[in-house]
Protein backbone atom coordinates (compact mmCIF):
# COMPACT_ATOMS: atom_id res chain seq x y z
CA UNK A 1 0.00 0.00 0.00
CA UNK A 2 1.63 3.26 -0.76
CA UNK A 3 1.53 6.34 1.64
CA UNK A 4 -0.35 9.11 1.53
CA UNK A 5 2.25 12.32 1.53
CA UNK A 6 0.48 15.25 3.15
CA UNK A 7 2.73 17.55 1.59
CA UNK A 8 5.90 17.85 -0.70
CA UNK A 9 8.72 18.41 1.35
CA UNK A 10 11.62 20.68 0.17
CA UNK A 11 15.14 20.44 1.39
CA UNK A 12 15.17 19.98 5.23
CA UNK A 13 16.32 24.07 5.99
CA UNK A 14 13.68 25.39 3.14
CA UNK A 15 11.47 22.88 4.67
CA UNK A 16 11.40 23.69 8.29
CA UNK A 17 11.75 27.32 7.40
CA UNK A 18 8.05 26.48 5.40
CA UNK A 19 6.59 24.85 8.29
CA UNK A 20 7.40 27.78 10.91
CA UNK A 21 5.90 30.09 8.44
CA UNK A 22 2.79 28.33 7.85
CA UNK A 23 2.37 27.37 10.98
CA UNK A 24 2.29 31.16 12.32
CA UNK A 25 -0.21 32.54 9.99
CA UNK A 26 -3.47 32.23 10.88
CA UNK A 27 -2.86 29.78 13.41
CA UNK A 28 -5.24 29.09 16.74
CA UNK A 29 -3.49 29.16 19.73
CA UNK A 30 -4.79 29.36 23.55
CA UNK A 31 -4.86 31.91 25.18
CA UNK A 32 -1.55 31.32 27.28
CA UNK A 33 0.18 28.39 27.73
CA UNK A 34 -0.55 25.66 25.49
CA UNK A 35 -0.64 25.59 21.33
CA UNK A 36 -2.60 23.78 19.28
CA UNK A 37 -0.62 22.62 16.10
CA UNK A 38 -1.49 22.26 12.82
CA UNK A 39 1.32 21.34 11.55
CA UNK A 40 3.09 18.38 13.56
CA UNK A 41 5.55 19.46 16.59
CA UNK A 42 5.47 22.74 14.75
CA UNK A 43 4.06 25.09 17.47
CA UNK A 44 2.55 27.88 15.65
CA UNK A 45 3.56 31.31 16.12
CA UNK A 46 7.11 30.11 17.53
CA UNK A 47 8.30 33.47 16.99
CA UNK A 48 6.42 35.03 19.04
CA UNK A 49 7.64 33.82 22.03
CA UNK A 50 10.75 34.90 23.60
CA UNK A 51 13.54 32.77 22.29
CA UNK A 52 14.66 32.23 25.74
CA UNK A 53 11.46 30.22 27.08
CA UNK A 54 12.80 27.54 28.29
CA UNK A 55 10.13 25.09 27.56
CA UNK A 56 7.48 25.51 24.52
CA UNK A 57 4.16 23.19 25.03
CA UNK A 58 2.16 22.44 21.84
CA UNK A 59 -0.57 19.14 21.40
CA UNK A 60 -1.22 17.61 17.83
CA UNK A 61 -4.22 16.23 17.20
CA UNK A 62 -5.01 14.12 13.96
CA UNK A 63 -8.27 12.22 13.97
CA UNK A 64 -7.74 10.42 10.06
CA UNK A 65 -7.57 6.70 10.04
CA UNK A 66 -5.69 6.93 6.40
CA UNK A 67 -2.20 5.91 6.24
CA UNK A 68 -0.19 9.02 5.89
CA UNK A 69 3.10 11.02 6.54
CA UNK A 70 4.06 13.57 8.41
CA UNK A 71 8.01 14.77 8.58
CA UNK A 72 9.81 17.21 11.03
CA UNK A 73 13.00 19.06 11.79
CA UNK A 74 13.96 19.86 15.48
CA UNK A 75 15.53 23.53 16.34
CA UNK A 76 19.04 22.91 16.39
CA UNK A 77 18.43 24.19 20.34
CA UNK A 78 15.79 21.95 21.42
CA UNK A 79 14.91 18.70 22.74
CA UNK A 80 11.50 17.71 21.17
CA UNK A 81 9.68 15.84 23.65
CA UNK A 82 6.57 13.60 22.85
CA UNK A 83 3.70 11.92 25.06
CA UNK A 84 1.27 9.83 23.55
CA UNK A 85 -2.39 10.99 25.09
CA UNK A 86 -3.97 7.77 23.10
CA UNK A 87 -2.87 4.54 22.26
CA UNK A 88 -2.19 4.64 18.29
CA UNK A 89 -0.15 2.50 15.38
CA UNK A 90 2.77 4.45 13.91
CA UNK A 91 6.06 4.23 12.44
CA UNK A 92 9.24 6.63 13.70
CA UNK A 93 12.58 6.95 11.25
CA UNK A 94 15.67 9.26 12.23
CA UNK A 95 16.95 9.17 8.55
CA UNK A 96 17.17 5.76 7.12
CA UNK A 97 17.02 4.39 10.69
CA UNK A 98 13.65 3.29 12.27
CA UNK A 99 13.21 3.85 15.63
CA UNK A 100 9.59 2.47 16.39
CA UNK A 101 7.02 0.48 14.12
CA UNK A 102 3.89 -0.67 15.76
CA UNK A 103 1.40 0.12 18.20
CA UNK A 104 2.38 3.15 20.50
CA UNK A 105 0.39 2.71 23.88
CA UNK A 106 -1.04 5.85 25.75
CA UNK A 107 1.64 6.86 27.86
CA UNK A 108 4.76 6.37 25.46
CA UNK A 109 7.28 8.93 25.84
CA UNK A 110 9.40 9.85 23.11
CA UNK A 111 12.80 12.28 22.96
CA UNK A 112 14.16 13.39 19.88
CA UNK A 113 17.28 15.36 20.00
CA UNK A 114 18.17 19.12 18.63
CA UNK A 115 18.28 19.18 14.85
CA UNK A 116 16.82 15.62 14.30
CA UNK A 117 14.89 14.92 11.04
CA UNK A 118 12.08 12.57 12.81
CA UNK A 119 9.54 10.92 9.74
CA UNK A 120 6.28 9.80 11.08
CA UNK A 121 4.09 7.28 9.27
CA UNK A 122 0.71 7.18 10.91
CA UNK A 123 -1.97 4.27 10.34
CA UNK A 124 -4.64 5.41 13.09
CA UNK A 125 -5.81 8.44 15.14
CA UNK A 126 -3.35 10.01 17.43
CA UNK A 127 -3.45 12.76 19.79
CA UNK A 128 0.04 13.58 21.05
CA UNK A 129 1.50 16.55 23.37
CA UNK A 130 4.89 17.90 22.62
CA UNK A 131 7.26 19.42 25.06
CA UNK A 132 10.22 21.39 23.30
CA UNK A 133 12.77 22.11 25.50
CA UNK A 134 15.78 24.31 25.26
CA UNK A 135 18.90 22.06 25.00
CA UNK A 136 20.85 24.14 28.13
CA UNK A 137 17.71 24.18 29.79
CA UNK A 138 17.52 20.09 30.05
CA UNK A 139 21.45 20.40 31.02
CA UNK A 140 20.79 22.36 34.04
CA UNK A 141 18.19 20.33 35.03
CA UNK A 142 20.24 17.05 34.66
CA UNK A 143 23.49 19.15 36.86
CA UNK A 144 20.89 20.15 39.75
CA UNK A 145 19.77 16.50 39.73
CA UNK A 146 23.03 15.59 40.61
CA UNK A 147 22.31 11.93 38.47
CA UNK A 148 25.77 10.91 37.63
CA UNK A 149 25.74 11.21 33.72
CA UNK A 150 25.77 8.44 31.53
CA UNK A 151 25.65 8.63 27.49
CA UNK A 152 22.26 7.46 27.80
CA UNK A 153 21.39 10.61 30.30
CA UNK A 154 22.93 13.18 28.98
CA UNK A 155 21.89 12.42 25.55
CA UNK A 156 18.36 11.36 25.74
CA UNK A 157 17.84 10.98 22.08
CA UNK A 158 15.62 8.17 20.40
CA UNK A 159 14.57 7.34 24.15
CA UNK A 160 11.33 5.91 23.70
CA UNK A 161 9.67 4.42 27.24
CA UNK A 162 6.83 4.05 28.35
CA UNK A 163 6.10 6.39 31.73
CA UNK A 164 3.16 6.86 33.92
CA UNK A 165 4.16 10.18 34.95
CA UNK A 166 4.31 11.54 31.39
CA UNK A 167 1.19 10.37 31.23
CA UNK A 168 -0.55 11.65 33.45
CA UNK A 169 1.30 14.87 33.29
CA UNK A 170 -0.19 15.56 29.48
CA UNK A 171 -3.45 14.27 30.23
CA UNK A 172 -3.70 17.24 33.01
CA UNK A 173 -2.69 19.93 30.47
CA UNK A 174 -5.75 18.71 28.37
CA UNK A 175 -8.47 18.08 31.45
CA UNK A 176 -10.50 20.69 33.08
CA UNK A 177 -8.95 23.57 31.03
CA UNK A 178 -5.78 23.65 32.43
CA UNK A 179 -4.47 24.84 29.09
CA UNK A 180 -5.66 28.72 29.47
CA UNK A 181 -3.63 28.61 33.01
CA UNK A 182 0.18 29.70 31.85
CA UNK A 183 1.53 29.02 35.35
CA UNK A 184 0.10 25.75 35.31
CA UNK A 185 1.11 24.75 31.81
CA UNK A 186 5.14 26.16 32.72
CA UNK A 187 5.04 23.96 35.96
CA UNK A 188 3.89 20.51 34.51
CA UNK A 189 6.59 21.30 31.49
CA UNK A 190 9.16 22.10 34.29
CA UNK A 191 8.24 18.99 36.11
CA UNK A 192 8.05 16.71 32.92
CA UNK A 193 11.86 17.80 31.94
CA UNK A 194 13.23 17.32 35.60
CA UNK A 195 11.29 13.79 35.71
CA UNK A 196 13.70 12.96 32.56
CA UNK A 197 16.66 15.18 34.18
CA UNK A 198 16.67 12.58 37.07
CA UNK A 199 16.45 9.27 35.08
CA UNK A 200 18.72 6.39 35.69
CA UNK A 201 18.73 4.47 32.83
CA UNK A 202 20.26 0.88 33.37
CA UNK A 203 20.57 -1.91 31.48
CA UNK A 204 17.12 -3.96 31.11
CA UNK A 205 16.74 -6.82 33.80
CA UNK A 206 14.89 -8.97 30.96
CA UNK A 207 16.12 -10.27 28.38
CA UNK A 208 14.22 -9.53 24.88
CA UNK A 209 12.86 -11.91 23.21
CA UNK A 210 14.90 -12.84 20.10
CA UNK A 211 13.38 -11.69 17.28
CA UNK A 212 12.75 -15.60 15.60
CA UNK A 213 11.21 -16.52 18.51
CA UNK A 214 8.80 -13.16 18.15
CA UNK A 215 8.52 -14.02 14.59
CA UNK A 216 6.77 -17.20 15.05
CA UNK A 217 4.83 -16.21 17.96
CA UNK A 218 3.25 -13.22 15.77
CA UNK A 219 2.63 -15.60 12.96
CA UNK A 220 0.85 -18.16 15.49
CA UNK A 221 -1.16 -15.09 16.53
CA UNK A 222 -2.02 -14.13 12.81
CA UNK A 223 -3.35 -17.22 11.97
CA UNK A 224 -5.04 -18.24 15.29
CA UNK A 225 -6.65 -14.94 16.80
CA UNK A 226 -10.06 -16.05 16.34
CA UNK A 227 -9.28 -19.12 18.63
CA UNK A 228 -9.21 -18.80 22.61
CA UNK A 229 -5.52 -18.53 22.99
CA UNK A 230 -3.91 -18.73 26.34
CA UNK A 231 -0.46 -17.49 27.61
CA UNK A 232 0.50 -21.14 27.86
CA UNK A 233 -0.04 -21.71 24.34
CA UNK A 234 1.95 -18.49 23.08
CA UNK A 235 4.81 -19.67 25.98
CA UNK A 236 4.71 -23.06 24.16
CA UNK A 237 4.87 -21.51 20.67
CA UNK A 238 7.76 -19.30 21.82
CA UNK A 239 9.51 -22.46 23.76
CA UNK A 240 9.68 -20.87 26.70
CA UNK A 241 7.80 -21.33 30.28
CA UNK A 242 4.67 -18.55 30.96
CA UNK A 243 6.78 -16.36 33.06
CA UNK A 244 9.88 -16.20 30.70
CA UNK A 245 8.29 -15.84 28.13
CA UNK A 246 5.72 -12.85 28.93
CA UNK A 247 8.38 -10.80 30.51
CA UNK A 248 10.64 -11.09 27.04
CA UNK A 249 7.98 -10.77 24.74
CA UNK A 250 6.80 -6.99 26.85
CA UNK A 251 10.44 -6.24 26.31
CA UNK A 252 10.60 -6.87 22.86
CA UNK A 253 6.83 -5.01 22.26
CA UNK A 254 6.61 -2.72 24.93
CA UNK A 255 2.72 -4.68 25.39
CA UNK A 256 1.76 -7.80 27.63
CA UNK A 257 0.43 -10.55 25.34
CA UNK A 258 -3.21 -10.07 25.96
CA UNK A 259 -2.75 -6.45 24.83
CA UNK A 260 -1.31 -7.66 21.82
CA UNK A 261 -3.88 -10.35 20.86
CA UNK A 262 -6.36 -7.83 21.39
CA UNK A 263 -4.88 -5.15 19.07
CA UNK A 264 -4.72 -8.32 16.40
CA UNK A 265 -8.37 -8.89 16.64
CA UNK A 266 -9.27 -5.44 16.22
CA UNK A 267 -6.71 -4.84 13.38
CA UNK A 268 -8.60 -7.85 11.94
CA UNK A 269 -12.11 -6.72 12.63
CA UNK A 270 -11.32 -3.11 11.08
CA UNK A 271 -10.55 -5.10 7.87
CA UNK A 272 -13.31 -6.77 8.30
CA UNK A 273 -15.74 -3.65 9.00
CA UNK A 274 -14.42 -2.00 5.81
CA UNK A 275 -14.69 -5.42 3.06
CA UNK A 276 -17.77 -6.52 4.10
CA UNK A 277 -21.30 -5.61 5.92
CA UNK A 278 -20.98 -7.82 8.28
CA UNK A 279 -22.78 -7.39 11.47
CA UNK A 280 -21.18 -6.86 14.64
CA UNK A 281 -22.21 -9.71 16.47
CA UNK A 282 -20.43 -11.71 14.02
CA UNK A 283 -17.54 -9.53 13.31
CA UNK A 284 -17.22 -10.18 16.92
CA UNK A 285 -17.19 -14.05 16.75
CA UNK A 286 -15.34 -14.36 13.53
CA UNK A 287 -12.05 -12.15 15.37
CA UNK A 288 -12.10 -14.25 18.35
CA UNK A 289 -14.33 -11.98 20.99
CA UNK A 290 -17.57 -13.92 23.05
CA UNK A 291 -19.60 -11.88 23.00
CA UNK A 292 -20.38 -8.51 21.00
CA UNK A 293 -20.44 -6.47 24.19
CA UNK A 294 -17.04 -7.39 24.52
CA UNK A 295 -15.72 -6.66 21.46
CA UNK A 296 -17.26 -3.15 21.37
CA UNK A 297 -15.91 -2.29 24.29
CA UNK A 298 -12.65 -3.05 23.51
CA UNK A 299 -12.69 -1.33 19.85
CA UNK A 300 -14.11 1.75 21.58
CA UNK A 301 -11.12 1.24 24.05
CA UNK A 302 -8.50 1.30 21.48
CA UNK A 303 -10.04 3.45 18.22
CA UNK A 304 -12.13 5.65 20.47
CA UNK A 305 -14.79 5.20 18.34
CA UNK A 306 -17.49 2.09 18.02
CA UNK A 307 -17.60 0.10 15.66
CA UNK A 308 -20.51 0.94 13.90
CA UNK A 309 -19.45 4.15 14.30
CA UNK A 310 -15.49 3.66 13.13
CA UNK A 311 -16.78 2.12 9.99
CA UNK A 312 -18.86 4.95 8.72
CA UNK A 313 -16.44 7.61 9.15
CA UNK A 314 -13.47 5.51 7.72
CA UNK A 315 -15.56 4.31 4.37
CA UNK A 316 -16.26 7.66 4.25
CA UNK A 317 -12.85 9.01 4.35
CA UNK A 318 -11.55 6.66 1.92
CA UNK A 319 -14.93 6.94 -0.41
CA UNK A 320 -15.62 3.05 -0.13
CA UNK A 321 -19.12 2.18 -0.79
CA UNK A 322 -20.56 -0.30 1.15
CA UNK A 323 -19.59 -3.99 0.32
CA UNK A 324 -21.92 -7.30 -0.36
CA UNK A 325 -22.04 -9.56 3.00
CA UNK A 326 -19.65 -12.72 2.56
CA UNK A 327 -20.47 -15.19 4.32
CA UNK A 328 -16.95 -16.62 3.38
CA UNK A 329 -13.94 -16.38 5.94
CA UNK A 330 -12.76 -12.35 5.07
CA UNK A 331 -8.82 -12.16 4.31
CA UNK A 332 -6.65 -10.83 6.78
CA UNK A 333 -5.34 -7.67 7.18
CA UNK A 334 -1.40 -7.44 6.90
CA UNK A 335 0.44 -8.22 10.07
CA UNK A 336 2.05 -5.15 12.16
CA UNK A 337 5.22 -5.30 13.46
CA UNK A 338 4.42 -4.39 17.17
CA UNK A 339 7.24 -2.47 18.84
CA UNK A 340 5.67 -0.87 20.88
CA UNK A 341 0.16 -4.00 28.55
CA UNK A 342 -1.26 -10.16 29.76
CA UNK A 343 -1.97 -11.33 32.54
CA UNK A 344 -3.27 -13.65 30.87
CA UNK A 345 -5.43 -13.99 27.60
Amino acid sequence: MSCQTVRVRPDIQRAATHRALQAAEGHHITRRGLYEERVWRCPGAIDERPREQDILISRWIDRRSLRRCENAVSPTERYVIGVALKTTRLKFMRGPHTIYDGIMPAGTLHVTGPGQLLTAEFFEPCDFIHFHVLSGYLRDRQNAAGVEPTKATSNPNDLIIRDPLADLLGRTLVEDNNTSDECYVDSVGQTLVMHIARMELSPPTTNVLPKWRLKRVQDYVEAHSDKALTLADLAAVAGLSRMYFAGQFRAATGLRPHDYLLHQRIERAKSILLGTDMGLAEVALTVGFQAQSHFSTVFKRLTGQSPARWRLVVRSERQIPAAPVSREEPGRPQSATCSPSWSGV
